[in-house]
């Protein structure tokens, strides 16, 4: 695309000179962050509403504007003075949406999407990212700090070209950097399975910490494909060619981005059955453990019940009955009580159940 020349803006392609102000989005990111950019190259960046205002107005520049955790006076002052988008996409992207979509204003396309991230601390979560995506302009809007958005920033400074003649291209590798980090998120939940499964085959008994940990890997994973799913449909959509703001050149990169999805969902769905099929592990090992127990209680019980039924008997019967020794009706009942559980633990042996 030509570029039109910046004199149109005076004192533009000094602001960026500063070697300080090109680490300020990685140390210390201010609220707005904005870049411009002239034939591949960038020409501005963190400019206030109004030279935004002005860039905004000149057809030959693209503009790139970051808003992360933004006051409502700095939200008001961009996305309604600078971009006038429509109301209920202004809405939608200040409110919390649980799940990924898509809506055409046809100027301009905005999306919902979540980026992910996964900690032994902090445990699945993931952060809400809003695209606004025109022809010659992307703004995009976050709550919480973004690696995506920093590794975009800096290849930015370092390579602009390579992302930077098309907001479809630099909404494109934004997508395709945030899909790239549900990677490491499922590197971090199979380990975590692996260690499950391990702690089910590897012990010599049923744990009952396992139930605890199989709910939480299950609500990880549940909340991974919830969140996966839909903006697989999204994706969908822009691979499809379906908005006319995504350049036909540009619908095989989506294409790809689309089969990444597709493999992360198949992915999760498998480590799913996986974990199921551990729970069902640890089900019936815990099952056969209690019939163990149980079988042992049984087996107790069998053998001991000639002595019970015996010394009952005796003990009821015998202990005042006229015309009978005391002491001979003893040796009796003792020895009939040995016979009779010698011969019942005999019989158990035989049928293998002792």
């Amino acid at each position: 695309m030509g570029g039109k020349p910046l004199t149109r803006i005076p004192g533009i392609e000094k602001i960026c000179r500063s070697p300080l102000l090109a680490l300020l989005p990685t140390f210390y990111p201010p609220m707005i962050q904005s870049f411009v950019f002239n034939d591949g190259k960038l020409a501005a960046c963190n400019l206030d509403s109004d030279a935004l205002r002005l860039v905004r107005a000149d057809k030959g520049l693209l503009i790139w504007v970051n808003l992360f955790a933004p006051t409502t006076e700095e939200t008001k002052a961009i996305l309604e003075d600078v971009f006038s988008f429509h109301p209920l996409a202004i809405e939608d992207c200040l409110s919390v949406s649980r799940y990924p979509k898509i809506e055409d204003y046809e100027d301009y396309l905005f999306l919902v999407m979540h980026a992910v991230a996964f900690s032994k601390e902090e445990q699945f979560r993931t952060t809400e990212l809003d695209f606004f995506i025109g022809k010659s302009f992307l703004v995009t809007h976050h709550s919480e700090p973004l690696s995506m958005v920093t590794n975009t920033i800096e290849r930015l400074q370092k390579n602009p070209a390579a992302i930077s003649r098309g907001m479809d291209r630099l909404a494109h590798f934004l997508l395709d950097t945030m899909v790239d980090a549900y990677q490491p998120v499922l590197n971090d939940l199979t380990k975590e399975i692996s260690t499950l499964e391990d702690s089910v085959f590897l012990s010599q008994r049923a744990e009952p910490m396992v139930i605890r940990d199989f709910r939480e890997r299950k609500k990880e994973l549940s909340d991974l494909q919830q969140i996966v799913r839909p903006q697989r449909d999204v994706v969908n959509r822009l691979a499809r060619g379906e908005f006319k703001l995504i350049r036909p050149v540009l619908l095989p990169y989506f294409r790809d981005l689309l089969n990444n999805i597709n493999r992360i969902e198949s992915t999760s769905s498998t480590l799913s059955d996986q974990l199921y099929l551990t729970l069902d592990v640890f089900l019936n090992k815990a099952s056969y453990e209690t019939n163990e127990v149980i079988k042992v209680l049984t087996l107790m019980t069998a053998i001991i019940t000639p002595t019970i039924i015996i010394g009952t008997w005796y003990g009821q019967v015998f202990k005042n009955m006229p015309g009978y020794d005391l002491h001979d009706v003893l040796w009796v009942a003792l020895v009939v009580t040995f016979v009779l559980t010698v011969g019942l633990v005999v019989w158990l042996k035989r049928k293998h159940w002792l």
